[in-house]
């Protein structure tokens, strides 16, 4: 089917005020569009989640694939602190706090730079699920569907207990000194390893299926990976998503939310709740061992059949329609 490596840009920022009463001086936002400049079927838009990047959504994003570069325009904003936009990572200084409403906001401001006035589908995995519906919130005349998998308007109890867990391992190590940066970070992906998979994942040795050897692999790829990142620019993510609290009354937009059957903490039954506060919503479980990141882009065939079920029917003008769910893949 071929690739679509996409056409990177950079908008830049001045004066940038924020949520919080805080301002940035400077800020540049880093993207990538796929697909026509003009003509397109539609225009969607992903932002990106905790720690991806517009690369991430990679396995969305190709020729006869559920988003098709040669039939939709579609553009992957990197959110401010996500480190490839501005982020504590690229400034060397205080980092304002930065609020999931402020992220909508840069990322329309991309897309008015590119000359987009509207949105067919804005849709994104976790903290990019977040953004697009918050989007969906502050601009309902503007966006026409949302789908947000394993995400949620804001962040629940159990949420902030996850957040605050992995969180305090990258503060104990900076405040404490123990050590270098690399230590708190491979604790923090140890950590988080546990919180995103499910009991099943474990047990009955599902992590065979993503090519981990043992638990022990899980663990040590995950502190390896995350060793990569800049431990500033994980606690001003966590610190936006903690924060997070769409107005789910303002969203006309025809939305699906996908929870994962297994995930911790963007649960089904916050979900659910959600789902009733939506004028035009509907619930598509996807049932799976693998708890949060059943949802990610491009894990497993199973579950990524449903997510481009999703986003085929929220972009086919026959079915935009409805949003009846269908059903669960298991």
């Amino acid at each position: 089917m071929g690739t679509d490596m996409g056409t990177p840009g950079t908008l830049g920022l001045e004066d940038l005020d924020l949520e919080s009463g805080e301002s940035m001086p400077t800020a540049e936002v880093h993207y990538r569009v796929h697909g026509p400049a003009s003509g397109a079927e539609a225009t969607v838009l992903l932002p990106t989640y905790y720690t991806g990047t517009d690369a991430s959504y990679a396995p969305w994003i190709g020729p006869g694939r559920a988003l098709d570069p040669t039939r939709h325009r579609i553009v992957v904003v990197n959110h401010l602190g996500g480190g490839v936009s501005t982020s504590p990572s690229t400034t060397g200084g205080p980092f304002p706090h930065v609020s999931i409403g402020d992220l909508a906001g840069v990322a329309w401001l991309v897309l008015e730079s590119l000359g987009i006035e509207h949105v067919d589908l804005a849709a994104g995995w976790s903290l990019g699920g977040m953004q697009a519906l918050e989007l969906a919130a502050q601009r309902p005349g503007d966006v026409a569907t949302v789908l947000a998998v394993c995400s949620a308007a804001r962040c629940s109890a159990i949420n902030r207990v996850f957040l605050e867990s992995v969180a305090a391992v990258l503060r104990v190590d900076s405040e404490l000194g123990v050590g270098p940066a690399a230590r708190g970070l491979d604790a923090f992906g140890r950590v988080y390893a546990g919180w995103a998979y499910s009991e099943e994942f474990f047990e009955d040795g599902h992590f065979t299926e993503l090519g981990y050897s043992s638990i022990t692999d899980v663990l040590e790829s995950w502190g390896a990976d995350h060793v990569q990142h800049d431990a500033l620019d994980l606690l001003a993510s966590l610190r936006t998503w903690l924060a997070a609290d769409v107005a789910l009354g303002s969203v006309r937009a025809r939305t699906v939310l996908m929870p994962s059957s297994t995930d911790r903490y963007f649960t089904p039954a916050e979900n659910e709740k959600e789902v009733a506060a939506l004028s035009h919503g509907a619930l598509w479980t996807l049932v799976s061992p693998l708890g949060h990141v059943a949802g990610r882009p491009g894990v497993r065939r199973q579950e990524q059949a449903l997510v481009d079920e999703a986003l085929r029917a929220l972009l086919d003008p026959s079915t935009r329609t409805s949003t009846q769910p269908k059903e669960n893949m298991t």
